[in-house]
């Protein structure tokens, strides 16, 4: 069975298998590939630990690949671990027993499957193994997360980009982040985030409440604050309105005196919750307001999709391939906290605009669901298994 150390260490996931009769997975399953994930562990709450604890879990049971999986933030052994507590030797500590790390598992593995985010994450944790993977020339997947790409491959060239070439395949969980890599003449393919419907309960929300649901990290780029600005429009309107912020990060004090200077009443800040308590919290609210400026494919929108809550969102980055205006969400301009507070009250003044918009976002769900995900992915490890470069 799965088990995962307390240490964070490299971790084998050899689960009884099976049988499908994928063509990918019986092409497959004459040599199981063994796979080395890296990518975040859920010490750092995020879409990428979601990911790769999905993809960790469901390959777990597939007899087509043996699973390893490798944190890119390492909880030191021994003493080390209490220079983890100190601020700047931490980065430094952490660095040098994920390098060591790599270097011990990378040979043992016949793909390196790399989850990347932006900046100076792609440096520390992204550049190196795909660097030492083609040193020992193994198969380099590059998996794409960040919403900043397009700034990132504009203005980092000297480094993202040929760090991308050097890798086999790049695979990102959005057709527009395939579009933002084609841009630089770099070559990407979809495949998108899955998500468990089976762990969120769909209802219908008649009557409509005014109770909302944020969850975003407490970062710039997800501009909680105009979320709650939107919210204080709102509440002026209807008195008993309630909000639930999930989150947390730099700036949560920051927001929490927002809160307060806006004078606020049924807010809720929750810190950050595990993946597995969100089902509930969909389920106990009947909106959900998203205010980044920069996204790319947010597992959140997913999540209220599949709980059956109508979406009020900004349009940022690859959000307008995930959300039809009027179809299955509402889209607003980026950092325009009036126009979501009217496209909320909207909602609440018409509630068959907001069930039509449910219905049809839970039917968007079916692509992705893992049973479809997860051929593509089988599929996909194919061709890098073989000799053709994607």
């Amino acid at each position: 069975m799965m088990e995962q150390t307390k240490e964070g260490t490299v971790q084998e996931w050899s689960e009884t298998k099976r049988d499908t009769g994928s063509a990918a997975e019986a092409s497959l399953a004459r040599s199981p590939l063994r796979l080395l994930i890296i990518a975040p562990s859920h010490d750092i709450l995020g879409g990428q630990s979601v990911h790769a604890a999905h993809l960790v879990k469901e390959f777990g049971k597939e007899s087509a690949l043996r699973i390893s999986f490798l944190p890119i933030n390492p909880r030191a052994p021994g003493f080390l671990r209490y220079l983890q507590r100190v601020k700047f030797v931490r980065t430094l500590v952490t660095s040098l027993v994920y390098f060591l790390k790599l270097l011990a598992n990378i040979p043992r593995h016949d793909i390196i499957h790399v989850s990347s985010a932006a900046y100076t994450g792609f440096i520390i944790s992204t550049m190196p193994p795909v660097y030492l993977g083609k040193l020992f020339r193994k198969k380099v997947v590059l998996n794409y997360h960040a919403g900043q790409a397009v700034e990132h491959l504009r203005d980092w060239k000297r480094t993202a980009i040929p760090t991308a070439r050097r890798a086999d395949a790049v695979v990102v969980p959005s057709n527009w982040l395939v579009d933002v890599f084609a841009e630089h003449g770099l070559k990407a393919r979809a495949i998108f985030n899955h998500i468990e419907l089976d762990d969120f309960h769909f209802r219908e929300r008649k009557p409509l409440r005014p109770s909302f649901l944020s969850n975003r990290n407490f970062d710039p780029i997800y501009n909680v604050p105009c979320v709650l600005k939107s919210f204080a429009i709102i509440q002026k309107q209807v008195a008993d309105a309630s909000l639930v912020v999930v989150g947390d990060g730099a700036q949560r004090a920051e927001l929490e005196e927002l809160a307060r200077d806006l004078k606020l009443r049924n807010v809720k800040f929750t810190g950050l919750v595990a993946p597995a308590e969100m089902p509930q919290l969909c389920d106990e609210a009947d909106i959900y307001l998203n205010a980044s400026n920069v996204d790319n494919m947010p597992l959140s929108i997913l999540e209220a999709f599949a709980a059956g809550l109508p979406v009020v969102t900004t349009n940022a980055g690859g959000i307008p391939y995930m959300v039809s205006h009027e179809q299955t969400g509402l889209l607003v301009e980026k950092n325009d906290y009036e126009a979501m507070a009217a496209a909320a009250m909207r909602l609440l003044e018409d509630e068959e605009l907001a069930a039509q918009m449910t219905e049809r976002a839970r039917a968007e769900c079916a692509k992705y669901r893992w049973d479809v995900v997860r051929e593509e992915w089988l599929d996909f490890y194919r061709e890098v298994a073989g000799e053709k470069k994607l």
